[in-house]
């Protein structure tokens, strides 16, 4: 998808800092981030929603997020992080804002005040 903004970081004509990255998957901190840490999880293909995404591709993806949430609790633990919420929103009518599938890592701390549907 030539205007997807994930496609152009993805294939290098925007800029971020790569967190950790496998064959198919790439993490950066999110852009607006809700708490210190907040990180995005990103297919280096084109997938609109997870329905999408080919299974065979869910060990790369798990591969990814373990590693990205290993790298960010260990950076940001000096301030009590002690857990994380994964979360993923397929669609508009459930908070899809981005057309590129996603998953949000978001570092929690006890007292936090964030609420996170379960």
């Amino acid at each position: 998808m030539d205007d997807c903004i994930f496609c152009k970081i993805a294939r290098g004509e925007i800029g971020s800092k790569i967190i950790y990255e496998n064959d198919n998957f790439f993490s950066i901190p999110d852009a607006n981030p809700i708490v210190e840490g907040h990180t995005l999880i990103i297919p280096k293909k084109h997938f609109k929603t997870l329905l999408d995404m080919p299974s065979t591709l869910a060990g790369e993806l798990f591969d990814c997020i373990k590693k990205t949430v290993e790298k960010i609790i260990k950076n940001i633990n000096a301030g009590g992080s002690v857990g994380f919420n994964i979360v993923n929103n397929n669609f508009k009518a459930a908070g899809q804002v981005v057309n590129h599938l996603h998953f949000h890592i978001i570092p929690r701390r006890d007292g936090d005040g964030i609420k996170v549907i379960a």
